[in-house]
């Protein structure tokens, strides 16, 4: 198994056999793209594509072959920025063939696709997934009749389970070795304009080879939605449901740091400390204090945050997620936002960047500008290692996930007031209809999960690795420079101590404003910086900010970081999603006023009533 980038392949003529994945969303797609490529998958950048898309290359049946996994759509002549990327790419690179995933279940409003892409003379197989589902909803499917009719093999699957899936993977093989002399196809969409679909089109296509049932069977998820969407329990059953993850990655995660530490600590005692010895001590120095700190600190945050991300892709995989969307809509219409920006806020407690990417699905710009500016205070997973440090360090035990879980609801209750503020411009003014449409409840299956939060885990390692280095050296210098200088004399300290005029208000000391300093670079170096700041393992840290660190101004410490600028990777990807670099700015000082603000009536609130 290899990997390549898209940009160093010859585009124009496939090196290797180049295989599509399409489908409508929640057809199982990506669910089935994972199947496939199992954790080799990586996202890459197409040149001529405004999308980041995942692709993957493995070996099938001994021959080198690539997928690449496009946008979910609903139609491939439709004029929204995902339907605009599929046919960009279709029309830019050539396929040597498609994967159409449709939902069995839903066969009769999703053949559209099929047809249209034989219209678009690519070669195809269809895979009619979630076969489970459609048996128990008593729908019969002649694939054969069906292979027949559209002219190509068409296998009923379960991406989720493997059912159906060698036979399926053996058709696109069969397909390969017939396409073997055969030269890779770009879709023709002149000949797709030319051609009128109608509702009598698909019915025909489907006459005698799908069977419905004449009475369809009550299914466990009409009767689940009679609780889970009541009106007036509905949304105090998620957040019910909420609490309780963060209890599970609190009380299994959090022991977990101590064993990641003890790691760290014996390659540190055992391997650098002897190795590096021989060398001069300013190297020793640095290595240690300048870059092995904050990577062991970080290291010791990938269970917890793996946890955490195991749970939320059960509750996603679940269907559950989707019903909070419903449950949240009518809320978040008061507000300007629908559904979908809920869908989006809750995507970016993995990562802000790829949340702000799934705006594009937003036809209305006001509507996804306002999403956009609220995305950046979801929790995200590097700020979510940050308050587990302080919360620990601070806070009892018993505490602790409620002071965590309590900054998950700031998170949403911050975005909804910003959010009711601002859709009273009019640049900001939406009047888009929101459609959403409610999967069946699915019990997650255990490699899914895994998938899901492997995947999330390697992404937020790689975008830690990409700035930790670079961002705990710096730290280092600022804090061992002037060489004869310590604490708050050095170049950081100075700076610290240059903004209390600033930051004192609020109860942030001049050592944690320097980490929020190295924090805008991204959230992922505040703990590690912490580390260097102080010249301390975590554990020192800890006690050192328990000793020299109030209650009050800890959680504003943490509040000020939930709501200010997640990273410069956020701030990049607003520019170029917005395409403004006046919105950028905006976002940008609206997070820090409104950061401050907000720690600054709690800090102050705090002292009022007497806390300390």
């Amino acid at each position: 198994m290899s990997h390549c980038s898209p940009a160093e392949a010859n585009l124009d003529l496939n090196d290797v056999p180049r295989i599509a994945m399409i489908g409508q969303p929640n057809t199982g797609k990506s669910m089935l793209y994972n199947r496939i490529t199992g954790a080799s998958a990586y996202v890459g950048n197409w040149p001529g594509i405004t999308v980041s898309l995942s692709n993957a290359r493995i070996r099938l049946n001994g021959r080198e072959t690539e997928f690449v996994d496009l946008p979910g759509i609903y139609d491939l002549e439709g004029f929204s920025e995902d339907e605009t990327v599929v046919a960009d790419f279709l029309k830019s690179y050539p396929v040597d063939l498609v994967i159409i995933v449709v939902n069995a279940s839903q066969i009769d409003r999703q053949i559209l696709m099929p047809l249209q892409v034989k219209q678009l003379g690519l070669p195809a197989v269809i895979m009619l997934n979630m076969a489970d589902e459609a048996r128990k909803n008593g729908i019969t499917i002649d694939t054969e009749a069906l292979s027949a009719r559209l002219g190509v093999p068409v296998h009923l699957i379960s991406a989720k389970y493997g059912e159906g899936y060698p036979e399926a993977i053996a058709s696109v093989d069969a397909m390969l070795e017939r396409r073997a002399s055969a030269p890779p196809v770009y879709a023709d969409y002149e000949a797709l304009r030319a051609t009128l679909m109608t509702e009598e089109t698909l019915a025909s296509t489907l006459s005698g080879a799908v069977v419905y049932p004449e009475t369809p069977p009550v299914t466990m998820t009409q009767k689940l939605d009679r609780f889970l969407l009541h009106p007036v329990f509905g949304l105090p059953l998620f957040f019910a449901v909420m609490l309780f993850v963060f209890y599970i990655v609190w009380t299994i995660g959090l022991p977990s740091q101590d064993w990641v530490g003890a790691i760290t600590d014996w390659i540190q005692n055992r391997i650098l400390e002897p190795v590096l010895s021989l060398g001069p001590s300013w190297l020793q120095n640095f290595v240690i204090n300048g870059i092995w700190l904050g990577v062991a600190t970080v290291a010791s945050f990938v269970p917890l945050i793996m946890l955490f991300f195991f749970c939320m892709a059960a509750v996603e995989d679940s269907g559950y997620l989707s019903r909070a969307a419903y449950l949240m809509d009518t809320w978040m219409r008061r507000i300007g936002l629908d559904g979908r920006s809920f869908v989006m806020q809750m995507m970016g407690f993995g990562c802000n960047v790829p949340a702000l990417m799934g705006t594009r699905v937003m036809r209305s710009q006001p509507l996804r500008l306002l999403t956009m500016l609220i995305i950046p205070f979801s929790l995200c997973s590097a700020r979510l290692a940050v308050f587990v440090f302080i919360i620990a360090a601070v806070f009892p035990p018993a505490q602790g996930p409620l002071v965590l879980f309590s900054f998950y609801v700031i998170s949403f209750v911050a975005a909804f007031i910003a959010a009711a503020i601002f859709s009273r411009s009019k640049q900001f003014k939406n009047t888009e209809p929101f459609v959403l449409e409610l999967p069946p409840y699915r019990v997650p299956t255990l490699r899914q999960v895994w998938l899901r939060g492997f995947g999330e885990l390697r992404e937020f390692l790689h975008r830690a690795t990409n700035f930790i280095v670079i961002g705990t050296i710096a730290v280092w210098f600022l804090t061992n420079f002037p060489t004869d200088a310590t604490g708050l004399d050095t170049w950081g300290g100075q700076l610290g101590e240059l903004l209390q005029p600033v930051m004192a208000p609020i109860g942030i000391n001049p050592y944690l404003t320097l980490a929020l300093i190295f924090g805008f670079i991204a959230k992922e170096v505040v703990i590690g910086s912490l580390s260097t700041i102080y010249a301390m393992s975590s554990g020192l840290v800890a006690h050192q900010i328990a000793t020299t660190v109030s209650p009050a101004a800890a959680y504003s410490f943490c509040l000020f970081c939930l709501l200010y600028t997640p990273c410069l990777t956020t701030v990049a990807t607003v520019r170029a999603e917005s395409r403004s670099t006046m919105f950028m700015v905006f976002s940008l000082v609206v997070s820090l006023v409104y950061a401050w603000l907000v720690a600054f009536a709690f800090y102050q609130g705090a002292l009022l009533l007497g806390f300390k």
